[in-house]
């Protein structure tokens, strides 16, 4: 049940308004929920059953990231989700075949049982690596964000002291276990300065009326 935007309200600082949004089932409603550019979901994920998974793949199957003028170091990912029936990373949102799931996932009994209790559409999904002492430099996802119907998940599995995670200028602090929502449309740039791998699971979505009460939840209860 992904939903289309009737409209949008814009305000100051950094959070948006959305106002009334339509749903497949055809009814119409004034969701009125704020976006900002981080939130944590009112979910809890099994981190060790996630790290098996991550850690079951041989370092030779984990693929450079396409970005490559964006970084230095390992960074590298497994696609469990994809789009045009492959095995890449990049997640093409113009593929005539649109998404569907990797072997990869077939090997991840954690990550389906999770993907399982996130009740909204998924397009991409991918384990993501940054090793010892690699950076990526600030980017911006352009389109990928709550107001255009897009959202990205972000599931920390092993980090470290030495990871930093900027967005807007702003560090985010991800405990392993948590779910975040980002608005990777926004600048942001991620170091691993430690000497262990920096995993994370990155679900990419379709906003709908499930994640919207989670982002409402976490807000009433903050």
């Amino acid at each position: 049940m992904t939903g289309s935007y009737a409209s949008l309200l814009s305000v100051t600082g950094a959070a948006r308004c959305v106002s009334c949004m339509s749903f497949g089932d055809g009814v119409t409603k004034c969701v009125g929920v704020e976006n900002p550019d981080r939130v944590v979901l009112p979910l809890r994920c099994d981190v060790a059953g996630l790290e098996s998974d991550a850690l079951g793949f041989a370092d030779d199957e984990w693929l450079p990231h396409f970005n490559t003028g964006y970084y230095e170091g390992d960074w590298s990912g497994i696609a469990l989700r994809a789009s045009g029936n492959s095995v890449s990373l990049y997640p093409d949102p113009h593929s005539a075949s649109g998404f569907s799931n990797t072997s990869a996932l077939d090997r991840c009994p954690n990550v389906r049982r999770l993907l399982e209790e996130i009740e909204c559409e998924k397009t991409s999904i991918r384990f993501l690596r940054l090793g010892p002492g690699a950076h990526v430099r600030e980017h911006r996802d352009y389109g990928l964000e709550f107001a255009l119907g897009e959202a990205r998940l972000h599931i920390p599995i092993t980090t470290g002291p030495g990871v930093q995670f900027i967005l807007d200028g702003i560090p985010i602090a991800m405990t392993p276990g948590e779910c975040w929502y980002v608005d990777v449309n926004r600048p942001h740039s991620v170091a691993n300065s430690g000497d262990t791998n920096r995993i994370h699971l990155v679900i990419d979505c379709n906003v709908n009326s499930w994640l919207i009460s989670a982002l409402r939840f976490n807000h009433a209860n903050a």
